[in-house]
């Protein structure tokens, strides 16, 4: 695997801290890894956006963003309502193969979820995966209402033959509740693909170094990782 496609069920799920939690990992593994951001939406040009955000975690990764938008909306929207040129999958698709001939992983990070649009003809993250041929990691929230919109994800991701390596949970909470502990059972079942982890709440606001040493135990080994799913159902009474 050379190039995975990283998105959420939706905003704010934590696909982010998820991307850098991978990253992360998969340096401790040796490899080398570059995040690319396909849209970057809500950001001044003076400010770090989301790649940034995951180097500081991560550590040594190339980061590379396509285009960024001043106002925090679809990328499609943002770049329209800027005046600005929009990005298009063909693009994502093509810096990330380059990105991968000088890489041993390159994280493709989406805006939002899988369908958000890119382009006036309607172009989505989805597109650029089926480009690349990529498999596609979904991070979804831990707590009521998540298995609707991951299943939604994946049944698209299967309609265009696309690979759902597996789903993590991009926050999990100190004290969940039944709906957050039975989710860790429902999840894998909606989604057909394997639960490969589960970040702590609060995770982005860990010491870099701390996080660092951290992030492979929130990960499956599929991801470089030593987090297991049925011991972590255990713990938490699922």
């Amino acid at each position: 695997m050379r190039i995975l496609v990283i998105t959420g069920t939706g905003t704010e799920v934590g696909k982010t801290v998820t991307t850098a939690a991978v990253a992360a990992a998969a340096l401790a593994a040796g490899r080398s890894v570059a995040v690319l951001k396909a849209a970057q939406t809500g950001v001044r040009p003076d400010e770090p956006g989301d790649a940034a955000e995951v180097a500081r975690l991560a550590g040594a990764v190339t980061t590379a963003e396509l285009a960024r938008y001043p106002e925090p909306l679809a990328p499609g929207t943002a770049a329209r309502r800027a005046g600005m040129t929009p990005v298009h999958p063909q693009d994502v698709a093509e810096a990330a193969a380059k990105l991968a001939t000088e890489h041993d992983l390159v994280l493709v990070e989406g805006a939002g979820g899988l369908l958000v649009r890119f382009d006036p003809a309607g172009g989505t993250l989805a597109d650029a995966a089926q480009l690349l041929r990529a498999p596609v990691l979904v991070v979804a929230p831990a707590g009521l209402g998540t298995l609707n919109n991951t299943e939604l994800t994946a049944r698209e991701l299967r309609t265009r033959h696309l690979d759902l390596l597996g789903v993590v949970i991009g926050s999990w909470p100190p004290s969940p509740d039944l709906a957050a502990r039975c989710n860790l059972t429902d999840l894998p079942d909606v989604a057909a693909a394997p639960l490969l982890g589960a970040l702590p709440a609060g995770a982005a606001g860990l010491d870099p170094a701390h996080f660092r040493t951290q992030a492979p135990g929130w990960l499956a080994p599929r991801l470089d990782g030593t987090w297991d799913a049925e011991a972590f159902r255990g713990r938490e009474g699922a």
